[in-house]
């Protein structure tokens, strides 16, 4: 055992050293990455503790606070528009158990006056704006403002209805395909493979077991950084 112990040791050692100066260094071994654009806060549907959540007027008062980056996922109407709205089901944000995808735009119902602030419990925000947005009216109105694209299921044709709306309005350097699915992100990666990407959960997870493992300086990764990563939860 003591034999064992006196390999094992300095062995065990030299690797954590060596890991820990890999991942200071990562330039060592991997080709330093030009940074897609630089991120250090993030308004998580457009900043909806402050105003209704994913709003032309949230979005607004977002950018107008300095915010670096807006977040916000997209489905696509009946009649074929990509609007913005966290859930597909719109009984929550309404009050009318409807889908997007069952209605054209202009049928779309109001947000409620005052709608919960999920992930504050007892917060309620409101506004005057209560029209659920068009992803291109965003796209628009905010041109250098980096925008996170949340695709929530795997639908060909909105993907590539995004993908053309990032293309038309030249903003390919700073909008983020995003999904916690990893089928989802592959496939948004094969319509459009020049948009910035972030982690699904899957990769997510790996990436924590390689970096507590030692593992991490040692993989190349094919993604383009951003100088912030975050985890959708």
């Amino acid at each position: 055992m003591s034999s064992f112990l006196y390999f094992a040791l300095p062995a065990l050692g030299g690797y954590a050293l060596t890991s820990l100066y890999l991942l200071k260094n990562p330039h060592v071994l991997h080709k330093r990455k030009r940074t897609a654009f630089y991120c250090a806060h993030i308004s998580h549907r457009g900043g909806s503790g402050e105003r209704i959540e994913n709003t032309m007027e949230a979005f607004t008062n977002a950018v107008q606070q300095g915010t670096c980056m807006l977040e916000m996922d997209c489905h696509l109407t009946k009649d074929g528009h990509v609007v913005v709205s966290h859930d597909e089901n719109l009984e929550r944000q309404t009050g009318r158990d409807v889908t997007i995808s069952s209605l054209n735009l202009e049928d779309l119902p109001l947000y409620k006056e005052k709608l919960e602030v999920t992930f504050y419990a007892g917060r309620y925000s409101s506004g005057m704006d209560r029209k659920i947005s068009l992803l291109e009216d965003v796209f628009r109105k905010f041109p250098e403002v980096p925008v996170s694209v949340e695709i929530k299921e795997n639908n060909l044709e909105l993907i590539e209805k995004v993908s053309a709306l990032v293309r038309r309005y030249n903003r390919e350097g700073i909008t983020v395909w995003a999904s916690v699915q990893s089928s989802i992100l592959k496939e948004c990666r094969r319509i459009n493979s020049s948009m910035p990407y972030s982690f699904s959960m899957a990769r997510g997870v790996l990436l924590l077991l390689l970096f507590y493992t030692g593992l991490l300086p040692l993989v190349a990764s094919t993604t383009q950084p951003c100088s912030l990563l975050y985890f959708r939860l």
